[in-house]
Formats: C-alpha cells, sequence, structure tokens
C-alpha cells in the first residue's frame, strides 16, 4: 500500500512525498525545500530514497543538494535536462518505467513549459504528479516549449483514464478557473467550479488535487476543440492548435 502526503510550500508549491509500507521505499517529488520534507520523514520514520523531479526549475529542485547530502538518495529526472538538474543520478525517457516496490510508475515526456518537462503516472492508483504541465483549470506557461508541443503533451493526458488524480505542483486552481470563467461567463459548470474553489480557499483548504474527468468538462487548455470554447473567442473554423495558442496567449496578458 502506498501513503501519499501532499505538502504546501513557499508561496504555493506543492511537493508530494509517497512512501510504500511494504518496501519500506520512499519517493519525494519536486521538492521546493528541503526542512518540510526532512519534517515529513522524520515524523513519520522513513527513510528518502528517490526524488523524481518534472523539470529543472528552482522551485522543483531547490532542495534536491540538501536532501541528497542529508539522505544519499537516488535524484532521477530526464535525459534531456542532465545538465540543468541539481546532483542527478539517473536520466529517463519517454515511456520509460520506474519502481517503487511492487508498483510500477510510467515517465511520460510533455514538453511546453520546458523542454525536457516529465511527468511521473502511478498505473494502479491512477495518479498523475504532473509538476507545471497541466494546472487544476489551467496549463504552464510556455517558458521554452512551443503551443504545439504543449497541446500534443496535454492530449497525452486526455487519454489517461477518466478517474485519474491530478496532483499538479502549483495552487493556481482559483485564478484559473477566474480565467476559464473570463471566456464563457455563461458555463454553468464553471460557475459551481469557481464557487467551491473560493469556499476551499477561504478555509485554507488546498483545491489539489482535482479529477481528469472534472478538467476534460471545465479546463479550457484541454478543450480547445470544443464548439463552446470557439465560439466564446470567436474562432468557430479554427484549428485545435490555433485554438489552444490564442487561449495560452490570453491567459499570459490576462
Amino acid at each position: 500500500m502506498l501513503i501519499l502526503q501532499q505538502i504546501p510550500v513557499l508561496t504555493d508549491n506543492y511537493i508530494y512525498i509517497i512512501h510504500d509500507e511494504d518496501s519500506k521505499q520512499t519517493i519525494v517529488i519536486d521538492p521546493a525545500e528541503p526542512q518540510a520534507v526532512m519534517d515529513c520523514l522524520k515524523s513519520n520514520q522513513w527513510t528518502l530514497d528517490f526524488i523524481f523531479n518534472t523539470h529543472h526549475h528552482h522551485d522543483h529542485v531547490g532542495a534536491n543538494l540538501t536532501l541528497k547530502q542529508q539522505t544519499h538518495c537516488q535524484i532521477i529526472g530526464a535525459e534531456a535536462d542532465k545538465q540543468r538538474i541539481p546532483a542527478i543520478d539517473k536520466t529517463v525517457n519517454d515511456g520509460d518505467t520506474l519502481p517503487l516496490g511492487k508498483y510500477t510508475i510510467q515517465v511520460i515526456s510533455t514538453a511546453g513549459h520546458t523542454s525536457g518537462h516529465i511527468i511521473f503516472y502511478f498505473e494502479e492508483q491512477q495518479w498523475l504528479f504532473c509538476g507545471d504541465t497541466l494546472f487544476s483549470q489551467g496549463c504552464g506557461r510556455l517558458f521554452e516549449g512551443t503551443a504545439e508541443q504543449m497541446l500534443h503533451s496535454l492530449n497525452k493526458i486526455k487519454q489517461l483514464p477518466t478517474n485519474t488524480k491530478i496532483y499538479c505542483a502549483h495552487e493556481y486552481t482559483q485564478t484559473n478557473a477566474e480565467f476559464a470563467l473570463s471566456l464563457e461567463p455563461n458555463n454553468l459548470l464553471l460557475q459551481q467550479t469557481l464557487a467551491t474553489i473560493k469556499i476551499k480557499r477561504n478555509n485554507q483548504q488546498a483545491t489539489v488535487p482535482t479529477v481528469l474527468a472534472h478538467e476534460l468538462n471545465t479546463n479550457p487548455f484541454l478543450r480547445a476543440n470544443n464548439p463552446n470554447i470557439k465560439k466564446a473567442i470567436n474562432k468557430q473554423g479554427a484549428s485545435e492548435l490555433e485554438v489552444f495558442t490564442d487561449i495560452r496567449q490570453r491567459k499570459d496578458h490576462w
């Protein structure tokens, strides 16, 4: 059985720690800062075995060096990012798998936010740790990749089981939902979604994880082929890529 702990750090980051009760192995995903991780390990009497990095940005790898020094863990990241992830030990590529005890973790390449971004899908649990590729109600900015790459990456995620839990790396949900509703102000499901999000945030509750099925029905970046979205931005005859590019540019300047 896997135990998952979600730890809020910095302004809006989430660190994820996964512990396998059978093998006693422990993974941390995108450790932004070390102390919260060490505190969690100590309180649970766990030993850190692996760091999984989705990409090279500092708020995802900031604790790599300290944690490796203190725990002698192994750091795993994308082959494409081997020069940019601190203290990386092992590299992986799209389609590779990683073991955690008896469980299998799929590595999926999702260029767009960065050129070497990867995400981790826990098949049996249907958990997706997607870094800054997909957010609840949004997606990552295109710092290094193209709109075409990001759309391709998001379409990979859309192929996963619809009850997949989406564990993204930031608490951006309210702002993202407000933007989504600005595109479709008459969308009742979006109105209800934003109302629920506001209640959670007013009570200091996380809006993450979300569920893929809900994102497929509300997240504009996953709905670039949807006639309602095309109509909302007056691009009825446009391609999926044209619509996605337009929405991403609108969000950048919103």
